[in-house]
């Protein structure tokens, strides 16, 4: 079975929303008095609007448009073999200003969407620039981007229901607003620890896949020392918190690390080299 360890991490996750996603169903039940049937019927609406709205915010939140054929013909033709290569169809190339160099996807295999930046496209050289692409063409083919997506999307809607449980059970005073804002926010967080654990090690997946894709990690190695070094010294970015999960480049540092969307950079270049 290909990828044994990444498909197990991501049955236990999907696992572990489910239960979350349950238990604010119950309490929807309780607070609200919904019935069962109504309360199951909202819950499936919910997981397949949140998908299609969570990858259409994905592409609106940077502005992204489509990638000129005509301009980036190499591109488009790198990103075709691959694909081809990879047994998937040629997913959709959009372009937008981030801020910063950086890359994401999203989508599943017949319908993915593989987003550049401009500062990428102007940093890397074609061959960096190739690995980077066979990197997000393995999230794409491996399904994680859909986990991500949905498990972000989870972790919102637990989060308010929870917050709207605190007050409607509460004395509706400014106490109980400022309690349901933390209970929200840290109910959001414990969620999403979950689908960061499944994040950071899908990272070491696709960038084993795209060395294997491309007939070695340094491209990619070289690319990902670029990003570090040109997101380092940008000031602004424009890639929020729930895009920068799904780019190729993030991480944190200390604590934060347990939050943090990505494996350390220089644990990454070091297993493409070796």
């Amino acid at each position: 079975m290909r990828h044994f360890g990444l498909k197990a991490r991501m049955a236990i996750t999907g696992s572990v929303l489910f239960a979350f996603y349950a238990v604010a169903a119950v309490v929807v039940m309780g607070v609200f008095g919904w019935p069962l049937p109504l309360v199951l019927l909202g819950s499936v609406a919910f997981v397949g609007v949140q998908y299609k709205v969570g990858k259409w915010a994905a592409l609106r939140s940077v502005g992204a448009e489509e990638l000129p054929e005509d301009r980036y013909s190499d591109v488009h033709r790198r990103v075709e073999s691959l694909a081809d290569d990879m047994g998937i169809d040629k997913p959709r190339l959009m372009v937008a200003r981030m801020g910063v160099p950086n890359a994401f996807a999203v989508g599943r295999k017949g319908a993915g969407t593989v987003v550049v930046s401009e500062e990428l496209l102007r940093l890397l050289d074609p061959d960096e620039l190739e690995g980077v692409l066979a990197h997000e063409l393995a999230h794409v083919r491996n399904r994680d981007v859909v986990m991500m997506v949905l498990g972000q999307g989870v972790a919102s809607i637990v989060a308010i229901v929870a917050q709207w449980a605190v007050l409607l059970t509460g004395d509706n005073d400014l106490a109980d607003f400022f309690l349901a804002m933390v209970v929200g926010q840290v109910t959001q967080m414990l969620v999403m620890v979950f689908v960061f654990a499944i994040s950071r090690y899908r990272e070491y997946v696709a960038d084993s896949d795209a060395a294997d894709e491309i007939g070695g990690g340094e491209p990619l190695a070289s690319a990902l020392e670029k990003i570090s070094s040109g997101s380092q010294r940008a000031r602004e970015s424009e890639v929020d918190a729930q895009v920068n999960a799904l780019c190729i480049f993030g991480e944190g540092s200390g604590l934060a690390r347990l939050f943090a969307s990505h494996p350390p950079v220089e644990k990454r270049i070091e297993r493409l080299r070796n």
